[in-house]
């Protein structure tokens, strides 16, 4: 779960993104943003010194810009980066980024869902789930896939706030309540 903070600075990016005239498609800068977010969190020895007050802003803008280069950041990556930094809420980068992909998905009309199964699926196995979801709401779906070997047969689908639930646990449970109900 994300903050309002890391909404507002991800709407921000998205807003700039969207812009015409941007130079950086939203996937582009998805993927750029997710590479300096991995590259700042797997380091913490660089997360302490970008949140350290002891360690001047025109220290910490310098590491970002260096960073910037080396990944090859747009412009508008790079200076949303600045921005964070300087406010000091690196701490806050992760949730900053999975808000963003979420704005980019919602305004490119995707909706994102957790499909869990008890085995590794194929890929036309995924392709037929994602088609059979994405008709059934109206948008495209992005995936996220999930094994659970308590998950004995079937799939468990969860979008938003709903949950389509084609498991055999789910069936079973569904024709107990049937039962119980009509006795």
């Amino acid at each position: 779960m994300t903050g309002a903070l890391a909404a507002h600075y991800a709407k921000a990016l998205a807003d700039s993104v969207f812009a015409p005239n941007s130079g950086i498609t939203p996937q582009d800068a998805v993927a750029q943003l997710a590479s300096a977010e991995n590259l700042i969190s797997g380091s913490k020895e660089l997360q302490l010194a970008l949140l350290s007050p002891a360690i001047p802003k025109a220290r910490k803008v310098a590491v970002i810009s260096k960073i910037a280069d080396d990944l090859g950041l747009h412009r508008i990556v790079r200076n949303f980066l600045l921005v964070v930094t300087t406010h000091r809420r690196t701490h806050e980068l992760k949730g900053m980024r999975q808000e963003f992909e979420s704005a980019v998905d919602e305004r490119l009309g995707w909706v994102r869902a957790e499909i869990t199964s008890g085995r590794e699926l194929s890929t036309a196995q995924r392709e037929k789930i994602e088609s059979a979801l994405g008709t059934k709401l109206g948008k495209f779906i992005r995936a996220d896939y999930k094994v659970d070997p308590a998950v004995l047969g079937g799939i468990r689908a969860r979008v938003a706030s709903r949950e389509y639930d084609a498991t055999l646990a789910g069936r079973l449970s569904g024709l107990r309540h049937q039962l119980v109900g009509n006795a």
